[in-house]
């Protein structure tokens, strides 16, 4: 169990770039061999080089757990053909399509953006196998990019008011904190990717900033 600093394509923001589905970490195509090296020290996960619609922003674009994906629907064909072997798929069609920014999850529940229609975050908890909820984070709208979280807790966006908290880790059945990457940012997911036991955050984080994520997703 450990967490590491780094940068992906020169970019600080790390989640808009990586998503850990399951036991997978799927990652740019265009990364080169120290990189990926890299990855496969900080995380003990089954490395996918891929894109989505031609795009390095996979944090952004797709979301899962060990059940299912949500992907943006520039995904192509050929995308939608490679992902299947990862588990069943929804695609977020109508310009509601950024999943890495518009959903959170873990095994156990999932909190979707309320700009995705009920009947989409209905599809998405059938294709998760969870419970789903529709919510904003600090009344902000990309939840995705305002959390990480894995089976063990939830690093939020530091204005997350206790209500939203707390329907949240009832809904996702772990503890909710709050803190910051990258020097004080409060996009944590878009600075963070976390699988159960490790996590990439991106560099210029402080100290205090990599315990406390430690702490809120139990890496110690």
């Amino acid at each position: 169990m450990g967490i590491s600093t780094g940068d992906i394509l020169g970019h600080a923001q790390v989640g808009v770039y990586l998503s850990v589905i399951g036991d997978v970490l799927f990652h740019p195509a265009s990364l080169d061999k120290p990189a990926v090296e890299e990855l496969q020290s900080a995380f003990d996960l089954e490395l996918h080089p891929c894109f989505i619609g031609g795009s390095a922003l996979l944090g952004s674009l797709v979301r899962g757990n060990k059940n299912g994906l949500a992907v943006a629907d520039i995904a192509t064909e050929a995308d939608l053909d490679e992902l299947t072997s990862f588990g069943d798929i929804v695609v977020l069609e109508s310009g509601v399509n950024a999943a890495g920014n518009l959903v959170t999850c873990n095994d156990h529940g999932a909190i979707v953006s309320p700009v995705i229609p009920g009947p989409g975050a209905e599809m998405i908890g059938e294709v998760l196998k969870v419970d789903t909820l529709r919510t904003k984070v600090a009344s902000q709208e990309t939840v995705g990019s305002l959390t990480v979280a894995n089976n063990k807790g939830i690093l939020a966006h530091p204005d997350i008011s206790a209500e939203e908290a707390e329907k949240i880790a009832e809904i996702m059945q772990v503890p909710v904190m709050v803190g910051t990457v990258c020097f004080g940012s409060p996009y944590v997911g878009a600075g963070c990717v976390a699988s159960n036991s490790n996590a990439l955050v991106g560099s210029g984080s402080t100290g205090p900033e990599l315990n406390r994520i430690e702490d809120a997703l139990g890496l110690i």
